[in-house]
């Protein structure tokens, strides 16, 4: 069994479904599915790594009120220690209104909250020190910690000689490489989809969009690409890993899901193709279910999957 620590998002999520269209002002839509579930990056890929059969610890930070106790109670069940979580009365718990659609496409309405809040000091060297990864994820979503804040982090991570990795996450402030450059060189794993990634290097062609990546001296990318499968290259090899094909009832946590499992292939030392195909069916479970980390079982039931749809 590895470890990992998973840094970054933590969010309640109000999930909608299915949202065709939304109200005209100060009318009522009525929608048959509703339900709260626990999200952000950290807690999903998380939960899901804990499911494959890892050990995690979770740091974020949540507000001091019901929806930062959901989460953290949510986490105890999973069998995760919240320890690295800190609960500040500066700022609610972080949410989001997910709005899916009948092809479980998905629209988001997100208050950044207690995320907004975490520093580099609140993140102890215990947190860290023993893992075989730090995970960070939410990355452009932490306004407070996004930039200066992680790179100084990362600094200490690589000090304690701890692989580094990295999910980025949409930047709606439109800053994208101006924010993420400072620590490029500090990764040894970068995951991202297809779109943020190229937000970020500039680079269409999705060869030279990673190589823009490996460039700073990263170790592997990885390009999450939807129904397209996914793209994952190294310094001497890279490969396109095909999709599972399977009916999606709600797309959220699906991105967290495939770098649960691409962080599990990587732990096992597999080969590309191995882990691409794990990481993409880890995402193919997800979609299947409502909520973020629901439709994924456990590392035997993820291995089926991949065999049964082979």
């Amino acid at each position: 069994m590895a470890k990992v620590t998973c840094i970054g998002i933590l969010v309640a999520d109000l999930l909608g479904r299915p949202i065709n269209r939304l109200p005209e002002r100060g009318k009522l839509v009525l929608i048959p599915q509703m339900e709260l579930h626990v999200g952000g990056g950290a807690n999903n890929t998380g939960v899901v790594l804990k499911k494959l059969g890892e050990e995690v610890v979770m740091v974020g930070k949540v507000g001091q009120d019901g929806l930062g106790e959901f989460i953290i109670n949510s986490l105890r069940k999973e069998g995760i220690d919240p320890k690295g979580i800190t609960i500040t009365q500066e700022y609610s718990t972080s949410a989001t209104m997910v709005l899916v659609d009948e092809q479980g496409e998905r629209s988001f309405i997100h208050c950044a909250g207690a995320n907004q809040s975490l520093r580099n000091a609140d993140i102890q060297d215990e947190f860290f020190h023993d893992s075989d990864i730090v995970h960070i994820t939410g990355t452009f979503l932490m306004p407070g910690f996004d930039g200066p804040e992680t790179t100084a982090l990362l600094k200490r991570v690589k000090e304690a000689g701890v692989t580094t990795s990295i999910d980025t996450y949409w930047d709606d402030s439109g800053q994208w490489l101006n924010v993420i450059e400072p620590y490029l060189p500090l990764l040894d794993i970068f995951i991202s989809n297809r779109d943020e990634s190229t937000r970020i290097s500039g680079r269409q062609n999705i060869v030279d969009n990673a190589k823009f990546f490996l460039d700073y001296g990263i170790q592997i990318v990885a390009i999450k690409m939807g129904e397209e499968g996914s793209f994952i290259m190294t310094q001497n090899e890279k490969i396109l890993v095909p999709p599972f094909q399977v009916k999606a009832v709600d797309g959220t946590g699906a991105g967290d899901a495939f770098a649960a499992g691409f962080l599990v292939g990587y732990l096992k030392k597999w080969d590309l193709y191995e882990t691409g195909r794990f990481a993409n069916a880890c995402g193919a479970m997800c979609v299947q279910a409502m909520g973020a980390t629901d439709g994924v079982g456990n590392f035997d039931e993820v291995m089926d999957f991949v065999r049964k749809h082979s």
